[in-house]
């Protein structure tokens, strides 16, 4: 089943629910099922650390070591297998800007492209619910770098550190942050880090895709991990949310920072965000290491928590140069257009996300709807 929104200019035009929430309960989608958003949570995740940089907590060039001392001398993967790796020092210093944009050197286990996300496999830092944000950042530490951070770009748990650091930086629990800074001003009830008890009968199911366009059931909702309460707040993939209260985000953003009298973001921090912050305003394929989604993201840059489109003819998408967003494992994705003020979120539980190319088939039908 899927659940499609589409708003313009503040107004929401086309709400459209389609097939079964839980194919197993024979449960049809409405309105609010309440959805695993996985790499959706990103986004937040980095509207929550932009917060701090506006109070003047750090700085972008920051090297991560001046917060998280153990990452002073990280090296670099030369060669080997966990735990008898062969490196060479990092010809550069981390930043913190390097964590917004995935060009810190960090990897997903999840790549199967390398001998250091075969570690992260074995060590299970892809976030698994029994792990804790103090426990990531140690094992990390001890983990060769993909490359030296700033050279290349590859998808990455850098997102997952930014939450570590809203925490440091805050002084709050990071759920608690959350919930206080965005959650609650934008009336988001449901968006958080597990499932509540009055949330189960709405909790959709997740299905992993099978050869021949067929299906099996991956995360049960009744014993879904997400329904214990995890230790490890992953900033980069542990939120639950509804299409509602995920609208009332992506609709703050395309506002400038601010949906119904609430402001969680400057509106100058916002454009800075989401202008592309890749070097020499390269492209995604011109950095990446590795493919990591069905999209190819040609035309695309990344900015602080987004991807950016740049170049509309190279993307071989519809659109506007300026469009930014991303999506989730289970695909889930959202895209805000700022010149047409256009929001769309598109909610389904089926992993991975390259199961059908859904991201570039709404964007040319919302795009060919505009007039």
């Amino acid at each position: 089943g899927a659940l499609t929104l589409v708003a313009r200019r503040g107004e929401i035009a086309y709400v459209k629910a389609q097939g079964l929430m839980d194919v197993e309960r024979n449960k049809p989608v409405r309105r609010a099922p309440v959805f695993r958003i996985y790499s959706m949570t990103k986004p937040i995740t980095s509207i929550a650390m932009m917060q701090l940089y506006e109070q003047g907590r750090f700085l972008l060039d920051d090297p991560v070591h001046k917060y998280i001392p153990a990452w002073k001398n990280l090296r670099v993967y030369k060669s080997g297998v966990y735990p008898d790796f062969l490196t060479t020092p990092a010809t550069s210093t981390m930043t913190i800007r390097d964590l917004f944009t995935h060009m810190s050197g960090l990897t997903y286990g999840f790549m199967n492209r390398t001998n250091v996300d075969a570690a992260y496999r074995e060590l299970k830092l892809d976030g698994s619910r029994d792990l804790t944000m103090e426990a990531l950042v140690s094992q990390l530490a001890e983990l060769p770098l993909e490359f030296s951070p700033g050279t290349a770009w590859n998808y990455s748990v850098s997102t997952d550190v930014l939450g570590y650091l809203v925490q440091l930086l805050s002084d709050q629990p990071f759920d608690e942050y959350l919930r206080e800074h965005i959650f609650a001003p934008l009336d988001m009830p449901d968006t958080g880090f597990d499932v509540r008890d009055d949330q189960l009968d709405r909790f959709a199911a997740c299905y992993q895709y099978q050869p021949g366009d067929q299906f099996k059931l991956q995360d049960d909702p009744e014993t879904s991990p997400f329904r214990r309460k995890g230790r490890f707040l992953s900033g980069g993939g542990g939120l639950v949310s509804t299409i509602d209260d995920y609208f009332h985000f992506a609709q703050a953003l395309c506002q400038g920072g601010e949906f119904q009298g609430q402001r969680i973001i400057g509106r100058k921090t916002l454009e800075f965000m989401r202008s592309n912050h890749l070097p020499g305003n390269q492209d995604l394929p011109g950095l990446s290491v590795g493919a990591f989604s069905e999209t190819p993201y040609a035309g695309s840059g990344f900015g602080l928590g987004f991807s950016v489109k740049t170049d509309v003819a190279k993307s071989q998408t519809n659109g506007s140069v300026g469009e930014y967003g991303w999506g989730g494992l289970a695909s889930t994705s959202f895209f805000i257009d700022p010149v047409e003020e256009l929001v769309m979120i598109f909610m389904a539980q089926l992993i991975p996300s390259s199961s059908y190319p859904i991201r570039q088939e709404l964007r040319a039908i919302v795009n060919g709807a505009l007039v």
